[in-house]
């Protein structure tokens, strides 16, 4: 029985047959946020069962089943509470979990039970094709992959618009697929185009038609219409989103960093400390906080009353909450990069290094912030250890990377300056010129590199990596 059970199982529409891997998610961290949704009861009428099953399979990956099949329960119940007689499709994927659950735990009968369930669906709300799935289920599977890492939000954004295809006036679909598409695209201070709205823009504006009072939409949508510059429209958002939904701790958020990048360091920390309070394990308000405090941190050191005291005491923060975003999410990437980069500032060069091999440890899961790591391991090595050497490779990688970001100009500046200085020593230095032809290549000064790489060449004419550079370039002028 267990062999043609199993292969039902594999049928069926649950997170046990959606390829999640593992060794993709932070366990613990993803433990934390869902648990936080839960005990806040966050979004919208479904979004806190969804946290219950999602949690579920959680634990049983922490091999905690008996509690994973406690928490199945309770999502079963909670959607049933929210939907009454409309709740059958919604359970779909929940009894498909269950039914792997109880699988797993060697109950066949009531794991075959919950496949029969499955069915019984499935016949009463036939879908018209087999490789078309409901609604309700491309929404799970959508919400899944949004919550789960970075890697999978194409996947959420493609389930979200097959979604919407079968319920275009959906607001959970058309919320989700704009959270998906505003966390996708290049962050908001990124963004240089002034008229064309982008996607995520687009799909907010939808969303926001649906359900106008969503908080969490009003924000995001404030933060990427500032990036267009279209500032009278994104102060209305904020206003709105804080007369509207004052008590949600993720609009909170969006909101501080709104405020933050207008410069209203006091309102946006106010703000940070308030949704602290109802959501204390959350490593992206720490982050924010962190950041707040090196704006304060920044304007006391230039100020004409400097006072070393109080910068010292930004500093002092900055480290308190860089810790504990680590600690709560210790694959946050950025927050490590800047963490240890202060461990070295304070000359702590032993925890800057661990630090900096840890978020190293993480650069495959969050490949966004790759260019933010480089940056800091970069200037950790140039400024507090004093090994030019180890910091230009990462320079370079960070120049590699996406162009016209702040922190792709900090690595052209260090770049030339490291370059230009030499020079200032030693006019026939090859290695500085071939730094500086690299720079200009990134900046799309091909003439200008092509100059640079003779001259590296007319000192160092056996180099390899020159002439080759020299030639790709040659054949890209012609």
């Amino acid at each position: 029985m267990s062999s043609s059970l199993h292969s039902r199982l594999q049928q069926l529409q649950s997170r046990f047959t959606w390829d999640l891997k593992e060794e993709d998610m932070d366990l613990e961290n993803l433990s934390i946020r869902l648990q936080e949704h839960i005990d806040l009861q966050l979004g919208q009428q479904s979004a806190v069962a969804l946290s219950y099953s999602f949690l579920a399979y959680v634990r049983y990956l922490q091999g905690r089943r008996q509690e994973a099949m406690s928490l199945l329960n309770q999502s079963e119940e909670k959607t049933r509470e929210c939907y009454g007689e409309e709740s059958e499709r919604r359970l779909i994927v929940t009894y498909g979990d269950q039914a792997w659950l109880k699988y797993h735990t060697g109950d066949y009968t009531q794991s075959h039970s919950y496949c029969q369930r499955v069915d019984d669906i499935l016949v009463k709300y036939p879908t018209g094709s087999s490789t078309v799935l409901h609604p309700e289920v491309y929404g799970e599977k959508a919400w899944t992959f949004l919550k789960c890492l970075k890697a999978y939000y194409p996947k959420a954004i493609d389930c979200f618009r097959k979604a919407l295809e079968l319920q275009p006036d959906d607001s959970e679909w058309n919320a989700g697929c704009a959270i998906a598409l505003y966390r996708t695209e290049p962050s908001d201070l990124e963004t240089s185009q002034e008229d064309e709205e982008s996607p995520a823009i687009k799909q907010l504006r939808r969303a926001l038609e649906i359900n106008p009072d969503d908080g969490v939409l009003l924000s995001m949508l404030a933060l990427k219409l500032t990036a267009h510059k279209k500032h009278q429209e994104a102060e209305a958002l904020v206003e709105r989103a804080l007369e509207k939904d004052p008590d949600n701790p993720h609009a909170m958020r969006y909101i501080a960093k709104y405020l933050r990048i207008q410069g209203e360091d006091g309102w946006s920390i106010d703000l940070l400390r308030r949704a602290l309070k109802r959501t204390n394990q959350s490593a992206f308000i720490h982050h924010q906080l962190a950041m707040c405090y090196k704006k304060k941190q920044h304007k006391c050191k230039t100020s004409k009353a400097f006072n070393k005291q109080e910068a010292k005491q930004w500093k002092h923060l900055r480290i308190q909450h860089l810790e504990e975003a680590v600690k709560i999410k210790p694959s946050f990437v950025v927050a490590i990069a800047d963490l240890a980069l202060l461990h070295g500032q304070e000359m702590n060069l032993r925890r800057a290094e661990e630090l900096f091999q840890q978020a190293f440890q993480n650069l495959a899961t969050d490949k966004g912030a790759t260019q933010a790591f480089h940056l800091n391991y970069a200037d950790f090595y140039l400024y507090h250890t004093k090994q030019e050497a180890k910091a230009i490779p990462h320079y370079i990688e960070g120049l590699r990377l996406t162009q016209d970001t702040w922190e792709w100009n900090q690595c052209v500046m260090r770049l030339k300056m490291i370059a230009e200085r030499h020079l200032s020593y030693d006019k026939n230095d090859a290695q500085s010129y071939g730094l500086l032809g690299l720079v200009a290549k990134a900046e799309g000064k091909k003439k200008k590199a092509e100059e640079f790489y003779e001259k590296a060449l007319d000192c160092d004419e056996n180099n390899d990596e020159y002439l080759s550079a020299l030639c790709e370039l040659r054949m890209e002028l012609q």
